[in-house]
């Protein structure tokens, strides 16, 4: 009998998570993807996440539930254009964040994640190399902001993290009479990510707030998409915890792709009825984009374990 294995990332609906054998953020799930040895993969995540699963498990069958669920990060990207710009920086050492697609990580040296993107590049810079970077313009910029790095950056957005912005984080803090902390993902913009008590990856931030051991009474601003608050409110049922507002005190923002895993379609999918098959990429893309993600997932061995 076929082994199945259902993946879902933090942002989908709390009830496809569920169903889920694993839950996580893109480090952890390309991880298990690769150790999972499933027959089948149901991704309950977007098309970047489906084609990594299908490239580091070739063997097995990858179905998205979804066909439209994709990313702003890669319908922004033209990769003609980014074959020329990385083609402009010969003596450059690209970095491409796992928000890309399978042609974006083909033409990249290595593959980051929210999780470690800091310290991956930083050893890279700690060879004497310098770095271009993709696709995520506020992630660089941040980078660039913290670390005083001058990364040539692409610019695209995250639809969805692009929308925090400081005024109305201004007007939402200026309402809170308790302590006050406000938690954000690199891809929101960098007036936003200057406010941030703490700046981290989807499963960073969770932890942060599974150990918050400050004001039982403080107001916790997350920026980042309104999924991960499900996990946030079952671990610590205990604090204030709310989304950062976009404008006028929206508190408002989720990812429409993510939202596109239904319960209906994750279950066609698990059943083989539905979804779409990730098989239409060549053996010989999968191999140029195997090895910057083989690279990163070596790294992040050796670096957190």
């Amino acid at each position: 009998m076929a082994k199945v294995v259902t993946l879902a990332h933090y942002y989908t609906h709390p009830e496809i998570q569920q169903m889920a054998d694993k839950v996580g953020d893109s480090l952890e799930l390309s991880l298990y993807a690769k150790e999972c040895g499933a027959d089948v993969i149901v991704f309950a995540g977007v098309r970047f996440m489906a084609e990594t699963a299908k490239i580091l498990n070739p063997g097995a069958k990858v179905i998205l539930p979804d066909s439209g669920s994709t990313c702003s990060l890669v319908t922004q990207t033209d990769v003609t254009a980014l074959k020329k710009w990385r083609e402009e920086h010969p003596d450059y050492v690209h970095v491409s964040y796992i928000n890309s697609s399978a042609e974006h990580k083909a033409l990249s040296d290595w593959i980051c994640t929210s999780r470690n993107v800091d310290d991956l590049i930083a050893s890279i810079y700690a060879e004497g190399k310098k770095v271009i970077f993709s696709p995520d313009r506020n992630m660089g910029a941040y980078l660039n902001f913290q670390y005083g790095y001058d990364m040539p950056l692409w610019s695209a957005v995250c639809e969805v993290h692009d929308k925090f912005n400081q005024a109305a984080l201004d007007e939402a803090f200026a309402a809170v009479t308790t302590a006050k902390y406000l938690i954000a993902h690199p891809e929101s913009p960098l007036p936003v990510l200057q406010q941030a008590d703490y700046v981290g990856s989807t499963s960073g931030m969770l932890n942060w707030i599974k150990t918050f051991d400050k004001e039982p009474d403080a107001a916790i601003f997350v920026a980042t998409e309104d999924g991960i608050l499900y996990n946030m409110h079952q671990a610590r049922p205990d604090l204030n915890i709310q989304q950062a507002p976009i404008y006028a005190g929206c508190q408002c923002n989720s990812c429409p792709y993510m939202k596109m895993n239904t319960i209906a379609a994750v279950e066609r999918a698990q059943r083989g009825e539905g979804g779409i098959e990730i098989d239409y990429l060549t053996p010989e893309l999968m191999e140029a984009a195997r090895l910057p993600i083989e690279r990163m997932l070596d790294f992040s061995k050796r670096y957190y374990q």
